[in-house]
């Protein structure tokens, strides 16, 4: 088994591999292959294998009957079985799936007779259990001396099942006196997006949470870099699926990544960064099926400075304006109006303002929106003044550097944009973006013709 030379004691790579990363044996293999091929890679943070959460999630759903449940679990088993079936000497590996695959069972039996988001976590963490056994086999199978580890002994939360928040400075502790000893002649294996509350019940991190997990983790070994290997390679100047003139973009800074990351960039989750930019740790994020490509650096400084980067889209958004005569000239209109959205919950994501208006704009539709169209929060801010809720829109996010001192970026950029109703622009609160929003049906429209404007 090969271990780390003495030459990198001292450097840590935290390396997370997504669910296309880890589908299947050949694609394990290759991500198998990147860790050998590079000694400081210690710690690799595996999601569930593609496909597995999907089922795992409607599992964690009420009233699945006995037989869906009994198909879902079926499913779940032949996606890791085929892995299994390409490994030698596996019977032992065989033995702790097929326990896992009987615990999972228990539980989603337990939850459709009590449905409880307790359960749902406990149910959902069970990809990232089974890939991250088996990624460790794999490891072994070429001669890397892997090994799994339950990321719950470190990775403790608060009890917000689904979203839970993660107790930092002891994950920092418990990775000094658990984890950091046994770097020094294997490379550890573990879970990305579940954690362990006080009670000692799971719990997971929520959308993102894979490349969280291996963020945090990254920040309290204070590694010296963050590897997410994914499907493609590094970021683009937009999305390539909108316009084949996308482009890979080589370095950006942790502020223009995190602008992109806000505004709709699929690759990278907006809390990936916040542990990275905390230690200073560069993040790498390239293609774990053709790594030989490259892919994208992020870090704190960077040589090419260029006033237009990417093109961000995030789509489903919805515009809440709220108007009252009241406002001019009055103090405390706003914190009443938010007052409103805060006792719902509401997040306000942008926001423009006249004399006697507001604008504000929501993200997460799913939970927002329906939320908003809620009588009561509308009614509650009638009380206050005249309530418009749209939807169908789109947010456009033109992300780079010094664009709030630039000359000529608006007349670029609306140039550009002759034939497309802009529904309102957002500029001044940062120097690495300007926003606006379009009609989502022109929403791949308008990308396509800024990106063709932008990055001639």
């Amino acid at each position: 088994m090969s271990v780390i030379s003495n030459n990198d004691d001292n450097l840590i790579t935290v390396s997370k591999f997504g669910g296309t990363s880890v589908a299947d044996h050949q694609a394990m293999l290759r991500c198998a292959h990147i860790i050998k091929n590079d000694p400081t890679n210690r710690v690799v943070v595996v999601s569930a294998s593609s496909g597995v959460t999907n089922y795992l999630v409607r599992l964690s759903q009420a009233n699945v009957s006995v037989d869906e449940q009994k198909q879902l679990i079926d499913n779940i088993k032949e996606i890791q079985f085929k892995i299994l079936q390409e490994l030698k000497d596996s019977k032992a590996l065989e033995t702790k799936i097929l326990t896992l695959i009987d615990e999972l069972t228990a539980y989603a039996q337990a939850q459709s007779l009590n449905h409880s988001a307790r359960i749902a976590d406990a149910i959902l963490s069970f990809g990232e259990q089974m890939s991250s056994v088996i990624f460790a086999q794999v490891l072994q199978s070429i001669g890397v001396n892997g090994h799994a580890f339950d990321v719950r002994q470190m990775m403790k939360t608060n009890s917000l099942y689904g979203q839970a928040v993660v107790d930092i400075e002891q994950l920092a502790d418990c990775a000094e006196k658990i984890l950091k000893k046994k770097l020094t002649d294997q490379v550890i294996v573990t879970q990305g997006f579940i954690g362990q509350n006080e009670a000692g019940y799971t719990t997971t991190l929520g959308r993102g949470g894979s490349d969280y997990s291996a963020a945090l983790i990254a920040e309290a070994l204070n590694s010296s870099s963050l590897a997410i290997w994914t499907d493609v390679v590094g970021i683009f100047t937009t999305d390539p699926r909108i316009t084949d003139q996308a482009r890979a973009i080589k370095e950006i800074s942790f502020g223009e990544a995190a602008e992109m990351a806000t505004f709709g960039a699929k690759i990278l989750h907006p809390a990936t960064l916040i542990p990275a930019m905390r230690k200073n740790i560069p993040v790498f994020v390239g293609s774990s099926k053709e790594p030989e490509k490259g892919g994208t650096r992020i870090q704190k400084t960077v040589e090419s400075k260029p006033t237009y980067r990417s093109i961000s889209l995030r789509k489903e958004q919805t515009l809440v304006t709220v108007k009252s005569p009241a406002m001019l000239h009055a103090s405390g209109f706003l914190a009443k109006v938010f007052a409103v959205l805060a006792k719902h919950e509401l997040s306000v994501d942008l926001i423009t303002t006249s004399e006697i208006s507001v604008a504000m704009t929501f993200d997460n539709p799913t939970g927002s929106t329906q939320a908003l169209l809620n009588s009561t929060v509308v009614d509650e801010l009638e009380q206050l003044c005249e309530v418009s809720v749209e939807n169908g829109l789109s947010l456009v996010a033109v992300v780079g550097n010094s664009i709030h001192k630039t000359n000529g970026v608006g007349t670029s950029i609306f140039d550009a944009l002759s034939g497309i109703n802009v529904r309102m622009i957002c500029q001044g609160a940062s120097e690495h973006n300007l926003c606006f929003l379009v009609n989502e049906a022109q929403a791949n429209e308008t990308v396509e013709k800024l990106h063709n404007t932008l990055f001639a």
